[in-house]
């Protein structure tokens, strides 16, 4: 099938940011939204979508116009199993006591206790265990277990591929079934199939839903234990829920920014009750675990 890539460039991650968030609404959608710095000092970010049909130009036109990005280059795709591609580029990640790999690493999967392998196949969800926030979650994660932390009600927000719900799952097997939210539906589906390859369809609850404005997630509140790895503009406005959300005492591990935005994302979360508990650099990106007080 063929597809499409549009890019663009502007200054700033703040601009970036909005300018992806904003592409989710054109129509025909982008399969996938990537948003990232480029690494040359011009403090320029690069904004790409990924499309299965040609994307509207005039959409696109209003769009860089409106946050004043460079006009969107558009590219024809060629065709390609970019799934079987990917599995052949990504080795298994190991964080702390996970092992994350695809079916064609099956027997890489190491033996013995204390280790939680978990499959995770490439697709169009975010969350593979590369990229350097899912990682740092993770090694969060493995950290609050070995202090003995014990939660009963967890939640994934933008939970991708599920894999921060699975391995909290797989730590916590006593607690509640862990509540994953994603605000894509593609990611919801990707996150159910994942959940079935590693057994875990009982243990996690998948649900679409846009922050934490759900009412599921209204009524399994408040929560011991909350994910958040998006981006930081969502991080800073998702604060004062997450105050509402959380228990006396409750943790939030946040992840998806740059190491440069962890103070302003920390001092939204501050004004809403959090503390700061640890802090984690993996390159670039940092992320966050915080306390919600008493």
């Amino acid at each position: 099938m063929t597809s499409f890539t549009a890019f663009t460039t502007l200054p700033g991650p703040g601009p970036a940011e909005a300018l992806a968030t904003a592409m989710e609404a054109m129509d025909p959608a982008p399969a996938g939204i990537g948003c990232f710095e480029i690494e040359d000092g011009s403090g320029l970010w690069e904004v790409q979508g990924y499309f299965t049909a040609a994307p509207d130009a005039a959409q696109l036109a209003l769009l860089s116009a409106g946050f004043g990005a460079r006009a969107f280059a558009v590219s024809e795709l060629p065709e390609t199993d970019w799934v079987a591609h990917v599995q052949r580029e990504l080795a298994p990640v190991e964080a702390g006591r996970f092992f994350l790999y695809g079916s064609h690493d099956a027997p890489r999967v190491p033996a013995g206790p204390g280790r939680i392998a978990l499959l995770i196949e490439a697709s169009m969800a975010f969350g593979t265990g590369h990229h350097g926030t899912t990682r740092g979650c993770l090694i969060a994660l493995d950290r609050l277990a070995a202090s003995g932390f014990r939660p009963a009600r967890i939640i994934d927000v933008g939970c991708g591929t599920a894999v921060l719900a699975m391995a909290a799952a797989r730590v916590w097997p006593a607690a509640a079934p862990v509540l994953a939210s994603d605000i894509d539906p593609v990611a919801i589906e990707v996150a159910a199939a994942n959940l079935a390859a590693n057994r875990l369809d009982g243990a996690v609850r998948c649900i679409v839903a846009t922050g934490l404005d759900h009412p599921e997630t209204v009524a399994a509140a408040p929560f011991d234990l909350a994910f958040a790895n998006i981006l930081a503009a969502p991080l800073v406005a998702l604060a004062p829920a997450m105050g509402r959300h959380l228990a006396p005492g409750g943790r939030v591990i946040l992840s998806g920014l740059l190491c440069e935005q962890a103070d302003a994302v920390l001092q939204a979360y501050r004004a809403s009750g959090f503390t700061p508990e640890s802090r984690d650099n993996l390159g670039e990106w940092a992320t966050l675990t915080l306390v919600r007080g008493q």
